[in-house]
């Protein structure tokens, strides 16, 4: 097989990956990327897409549900539901599938060539990759690893059987009757809280004192109160300790040391993600590194001149939208533009009922800067859109300095509050304050309406609470 020369050599086709292929493309830069699986990675065939495609499916079903049991305020009555989780998963899997063919569809277009099998290193500007039809040698000027991440296995509880990761999580053919959830984590809460609406009797078993450990405890509160309306058992301060003899029961160590035996038809572990940083041929390297994560510097640059790395595998957010603004950074940066990584505030988005986002610092993140904050909090209780949704349980929340206005941080807590990311990171990125927000005509009836008034809140000009 033909050996291929290029510029650019992109490993991994994840949304980091892609976006860093297509970027480079656009720019005339000769780009070969190469995928073992299909485009798109984890987010888009086994993550973030096929998982909000369950928990849109599971949240409508939980309103017929409701309705059904003709315990609403709406006044609308129907028969009882079912669910056929198999045509759900067909219809998610319809929906990567349409995604994956346009990410490929967008590197044709970018003139990217793709080749698909595994890749390693054989130095730090040869790779050769196994390929269906062979050994591939390519060379290139340089390189980003963008490998991603995997789910972590415990141990004790290693995948196979009754033991699920999320990957297996989204392609149930059938709503299992007990799901035991081991990490209260977004992944885990997410893909707990769809199985409950869809009928599942669910247990979540957390080692931390609460739930979501990495979001405030004003911001996880109403994430609490629906869990425990949902019906789900939410064990904090517990650690799993394996599967019971028989197979079907995990054992769990309550807070107070006792040993608790748990029924499970299937065991779903979400304690975090790993790097992939194995099966490439990292040791034919040398790069620093930082703990189990490659170090980077404010380029993505790693310690190897012309080797760059990209996405969950340079650490933490392990986020796609951090993923692929590296890419197209480092790929203007090999097309010899001057970038460097600065940005103020990544969103972060948990997608529970209700759902979380959260930009730029916490309040108690802020005042460790040491100055004075002021903070402003709007409940949804007091917005008119959130009440004829009936989904007023939340608020949205504003934290910044006290001598300028400029704003530090923005939370919010609420149903279909994800939509307000892309306001909230706008606001911190363009070094909004106080009363830039304030001054801001916000639209009626929305809930955006709430980020006004919780601006408006701190600089103690609130209108309607």
């Amino acid at each position: 097989m033909k050996d291929i020369s290029c510029k650019l050599l992109v490993i991994g086709a994840g949304p980091g990956g892609y976006v860093c292929a297509i970027r480079a493309g656009q720019l005339g830069i000769d780009t070969v990327i190469v995928e073992m699986a299909k485009p798109g990675g984890t987010c888009l065939n086994i993550g973030c897409i096929p998982s909000k495609a369950l928990i849109h499916a599971a949240e409508e079903f939980d309103k017929i549900a409701h309705l059904a049991s003709g315990r609403n305020a709406l006044g609308i009555t129907t028969t009882k539901p079912a669910i056929d989780l198999s045509q759900t998963i067909a219809w998610k899997d319809g929906i990567v599938g349409r995604l994956t063919g346009g990410v490929s569809g967008l590197l044709k277009r970018a003139k990217v060539k793709v080749v698909q099998g595994r890749a390693r290193f054989r130095d730090g500007k040869t790779v050769e990759v196994e390929t269906e039809t062979g050994r591939q040698i390519i060379r290139a000027e340089n390189v980003v690893i963008a490998t991603g991440s995997v789910p972590v296995a415990l141990p004790f509880l290693p995948f196979g059987g009754t033991v699920i990761s999320s990957t297996e999580a989204l392609s149930l053919s059938a709503v299992p009757d007990r799901l035991v959830v081991v990490g209260g984590g977004y992944i885990g809460l997410e893909l707990g809280t769809a199985f409950a609406k869809m009928g599942a009797k669910v247990s979540i078993v957390e080692a931390q004192d609460r739930i979501l450990p990495q979001y405030d405890a004003e911001l996880t509160r109403p994430v609490s109160k629906r869990l425990k309306a949902l019906g789900i058992e939410v064990m904090t301060g517990a650690k799993a300790r394996g599967l019971a003899k028989s197979g079907g029961a995990l054992l769990v160590e309550a807070e107070d040391g006792t040993e608790i035996s748990l029924p499970a038809d299937k065991i779903l572990v979400t304690v975090g993600r790993r790097p992939v940083t194995q099966g490439w041929g990292l040791e034919e390297l040398v790069l620093d590194m930082e703990g189990a994560f490659i170090r980077i510097d404010e380029r993505c640059q790693t310690s190897m001149r012309g080797i760059y790395a990209i996405g969950d595998v340079t650490g933490e957010p392990m986020l796609a939208h951090r993923a692929m603004a590296q890419g197209e950074m480092v790929a203007e940066i090999v097309a010899g533009h001057k970038r460097a990584w600065d940005k103020r505030a990544i969103p972060a988005v948990c997608f529970t009922d209700p759902e979380i986002v959260s930009v730029g610092l916490a309040p108690d993140e802020a005042k460790k800067t040491g100055g004075e904050t002021k903070l402003g909090l709007f409940p949804f209780l007091a917005n008119g859109r959130a009440m004829t949704k009936q989904g007023e349980d939340g608020f949205v929340r504003v934290v910044a300095r006290a001598d300028n206005h400029l704003v530090l941080g923005i939370q919010a807590v609420g149903q279909g509050v994800s939509e307000l990311a892309a306001a909230f990171g706008l606001a911190i990125e363009m070094g909004a304050r106080l009363e830039d927000i304030a001054g801001t005509i916000h639209a009626h009836p929305t809930e955006g309406e709430a980020f006004q008034e919780a601006a408006l809140k701190a600089l103690g000009q609130e209108l309607h609470i």
